[in-house]
């Protein structure tokens, strides 16, 4: 009996313009439900992977070479429209700068109304049902008091939720995550982590979630992919990379972890 193909297969190498190679034979997998850590440091291609995924590179004078499958589709031959009825409806994204993403002259309500509408026709009723499904999912009240506020009016971490509320109106069957914890204090960052690992479990969506924060990517993720020099160089179990990393660069990437206070020797006198 056939295995399940892979929600996610992705086989390229990404040059940007003057012939500058980003990645090199870069591949790896997701599987429907799963969740799979990117970890590299700050410019090791980290976003520009992303942005390949969703056909974006030319919006930043990039070129993707190679193949890109999504539920049995080869992205990379389908034409703008088609890319255009994937993003948001069937491929979330959500980026690390949450204030600045959202449009600061526009009321939240209207946002999220937007986003609904670009993939979805119904009634004002059925909208606002939507909008009120996703920001329970984000912990967050739908009601009009909320949805009246600017941007400007929200903090870093209720942005950030508002940007995956964005994300998850239409139940995509992936959502890529780029850095989402970068601008957050320790204590939000511990509520987003746990609200991502809350929306796999519950809407059973795939996750691809970036970050240079290994201790991040082991709290939530079944796989973990290192990035590094255009290139990834291993990919495994969590448990593995933590406990049995085979690259030497994984290896000292766990050392620079910061370790755990040791508990300090009672002294008998």
């Amino acid at each position: 009996m056939a295995l399940n193909p892979p929600l996610l297969a992705v086989a390229i190498s990404v040059d940007y313009a003057g012939g500058k190679r980003v990645l090199q034979d870069v591949a790896f997998q997701i599987e429907p439900g799963e969740v799979l850590g990117l970890v590299g440091q700050s410019g090791s291609g980290k976003s520009t992977l992303a942005l390949a995924i969703l056909r974006l590179l030319q919006l930043k004078g990039g070129r993707a070479h190679g193949t890109i499958e999504f539920g049995g589709r080869d992205l990379m031959r389908l034409g703008e429209r088609d890319m255009r009825s994937l993003r948001g409806r069937r491929i979330g994204l959500v980026l690390q700068s949450p204030l600045s993403s959202l449009n600061p002259a526009l009321r939240i309500g209207t946002q999220l109304t937007e986003a609904w509408k670009v993939h979805a026709q119904g009634s004002t009723a059925a909208c606002r049902e939507a909008i009120g499904e996703a920001l329970a999912s984000v912990m967050l009240p739908s009601e009009d008091e909320f949805l009246k506020r600017l941007p400007s009016a929200l903090s870093v971490g209720q942005a950030q939720r508002v940007l995956i509320a964005m994300a998850i109106l239409h139940r995509p069957e992936l959502l890529i995550v780029d850095e989402p914890t970068s601008a957050l204090d320790a204590i939000t960052q511990a509520e987003i982590l746990s609200l991502f690992d809350k929306l796999n479990c519950e809407l059973g969506m795939a996750v691809l979630y970036i970050s240079h924060d290994l201790l991040s990517v082991a709290a939530i993720c079944d796989r973990v992919a290192i990035l590094h020099e255009r290139r990834i160089l291993e990919c495994a179990a969590t448990t593995q990379i933590l406990h049995d990393p085979k690259h030497p660069y994984t290896r000292a990437l766990l050392n620079a972890m910061p370790k755990p206070l040791e508990q300090p020797q009672t002294v008998v006198l």
